[in-house]
Formats: structure tokens, C-alpha cells, sequence
């Protein structure tokens, strides 16, 4: 407990620290790695297959697409939410190989709301190997501040490793590029390929965020982690590559995480007070159904995130999630 100068203020003031602490140690610990470009005159001189990532996706079924579940607890909500739509045995079958891409794009501690939840992780971890059987399970991200230090700090490293994960840091290796067949910006681009390709399934985790630049950040900004190089060359067409990530991935599952919403100062925040609660988790088989979904938390409509109607139009899924029947539960 901080009690100097009274407790609220004090722990704001820790906060902060804490996370320019931890973006400093990015920008200054791994330099190299940021600058990193794949598409670089070495690897273009070099006739590189182009990869393709897997399609993770599982049968649609009547009534199990999207769930929403009320509470404050996130492992009881999440527990429901993947019960409502089947269990994690529809996801799931003994000897898969899952990948899990939460959100860890930044050092900062999980008060701060900017990255995914490590007791979230950590459950979804534990259910894949008590529920679905899971061989494996593999914990991944390529995060924008140097990776050790945002799987460090925001604590999913360690809950993901405790509940019997692998954590795969990004290494130059693990990049291969490829072109999305309709993109307009994904083409011959580096992707964080590695982890993907020996998965069986792939199940993306990712809190409800407001963005400065795309309005919002959900489960499909959450792909942005797969892209390698220099992307944030795509900010200038933020809602064209948010369309076309959610094109190239197709995942078995996404967890999109309200229990506390980042209401401004998005995406990375800076302070609790950036937070409100809310204390809904939704579950879904459709991104763009959960994200369409997500926005409301935000005060946000669909028509407020252009990217959700271009990856409607590109087939990814739906905007009107109430035509699926969303499964909903509370948890007292």
C-alpha cells in the first residue's frame, strides 16, 4: 500500500513511473530489434516463398458464435463465456498444438489496463490443457516496446509460463513475409509467422482499448502484433490494415476482455483513472461481431470505426451481432 502523500495519489504517481520505466527500457534496451526491417535490400535479394498463415477457424454453429458475460471476476466470466458457446472441447481436441496471441504491446503493469490480463491468459492457458487437452500451448507476441520487458512487466510472461505455457519472443527468424491475395497494404510484408505455423489452433485475447488513431483497439487491432518491419507506416491507413488483419487471420477463437475499459488515452493510458469498469467479457467465433460488440463499452457505434465495415464487406464477419444470438450469462 503507498501511503505517501495518501494512497490514491501516490499509487498514480507509482504507476506512471513504473510505465515510463518500462517504455524507456524498450526504446533504449533494444533498439536494434525495433529497427529491424525484414523487407530490408539484404532479404530482398534473396527469392523468398512467400507464407501463408492457417486457417484456425472451427464450424460455426447456430447460437455459440458470440457470448457475453457480465461480472467482475475474469476467470469465472471467461470459464462462462467459452461454456455458453460449447466448451473449450469444441476449440480444443486432445494433442492441438494452441497459440495464444494476447495483447503485450507495451511495458506497463496490468492496473493500467494496456495489455492483457494475466490472470485472463493464465486461465485460458490452464483450460486448453485441462478442457481441450492440449499438447502444447504457446503464449506469443511482437510487441512495440522490447519484448522481455512487456512480458516482464505486464505480468503475462510469468502466468502464462506458471500455467504450463511456452513464451515465444519475437526473433528475426520467426518473420517470414507474405501477401494477403485483396490487400491493398499487406503485400510482400514480414510477418510474425513462427509460433503459427506449428498451431493447431490460435486464440487471440485482448482488452477493450480506446486508440488515438483507429478509435478503438479489440480483437482485431490485436493482429497488428503479427506485423514485422516498419509497420507503423500503416497508421497513415489505420483502418484499411485493421480490415486487412482481420482477412489474413482467421483464429479458432477471440476473447475480448471489458472488465475494465480504457476509456481515453488510448492505447497505452498512463493512469487508472483512464478506466472504467465494466465488467464484461465476450467470447466469439467472429471478430467483427465481438468487436462491434466491444464498441458500445466505448460509447461507440459501429459506424464510429470504419474498419468494422470494411472487414464486414470483406466477409470477415458481421457488425449486427444481435443477428447471431449472442449467448449471454451474469456472474454474481
Amino acid at each position: 500500500m503507498i501511503e505517501a502523500n495518501g494512497e490514491k495519489i501516490g499509487r498514480r504517481k507509482l504507476l506512471m513511473r513504473v510505465g515510463k520505466a518500462g517504455a524507456a527500457i524498450g526504446a533504449c534496451g533494444l533498439a536494434s530489434y525495433l529497427l529491424y526491417d525484414p523487407t530490408g535490400p539484404e532479404a530482398r535479394s534473396e527469392t523468398i516463398e512467400l507464407a501463408t498463415l492457417p486457417d484456425f477457424s472451427v464450424p460455426r454453429e447456430a447460437g455459440q458464435t458470440i457470448s457475453i458475460v457480465q461480472g467482475q471476476d475474469r476467470v469465472k466470466t471467461v470459464d462462462k463465456a467459452i461454456e455458453l458457446l460449447g466448451g473449450i472441447e469444441r476449440f480444443v481436441k486432445p494433442g492441438d498444438v494452441v497459440a495464444i496471441k494476447p495483447n503485450v504491446a507495451f511495458a506497463s503493469p496490468p492496473i493500467l489496463g494496456a495489455t492483457a490480463n494475466p490472470q485472463l491468459v493464465a486461465e485460458v492457458v490452464r483450460l486448453c490443457y485441462s478442457g481441450g487437452k492440449a499438447k502444447k500451448v504457446i503464449v506469443t507476441d511482437n510487441p512495440i516496446n522490447d519484448p522481455t520487458s512487456c512480458f516482464t512487466l505486464s505480468g503475462v510472461g510469468k502466468a502464462a509460463s506458471e500455467a504450463g505455457a511456452e513464451v515465444v519472443l519475437p526473433k528475426p527468424h520467426l518473420f517470414r513475409r507474405t501477401t494477403l491475395a485483396e490487400g491493398k497494404l499487406i503485400r510482400d510484408w514480414p510477418v510474425f509467422f513462427g509460433p503459427f505455423e506449428r498451431a493447431d489452433k490460435l486464440i487471440g485475447i485482448a482488452p477493450v482499448k480506446n486508440h488515438h488513431r483507429a478509435g478503438a483497439s479489440m480483437s482485431m487491432k490485436n493482429w497488428y502484433g503479427l506485423l514485422g518491419g516498419r509497420r507503423n507506416i500503416f497508421h497513415q491507413d489505420i483502418n484499411t490494415i485493421i480490415a486487412e488483419l482481420s482477412m489474413m487471420v482467421k483464429p479458432t477463437l477471440v476473447i475480448l476482455d471489458g472488465t475494465e475499459v480504457m476509456m481515453t488515452n488510448g492505447p497505452t493510458g498512463g493512469s487508472v483513472s483512464d478506466l472504467r469498469r465494466a465488467n464484461t467479457l465476450i467470447a466469439s467465433t467472429d471478430c467483427v461481431a465481438a468487436d462491434s460488440y466491444g464498441a458500445t463499452l466505448l460509447d461507440l457505434k459501429v459506424s464510429d470505426l470504419p474498419y468494422l465495415a470494411q472487414a464486414e464487406k470483406a466477409g470477415a464477419g458481421t457488425t449486427d451481432y444481435e443477428s447471431l444470438k449472442p449467448a449471454r450469462a451474469t456472474i454474481g
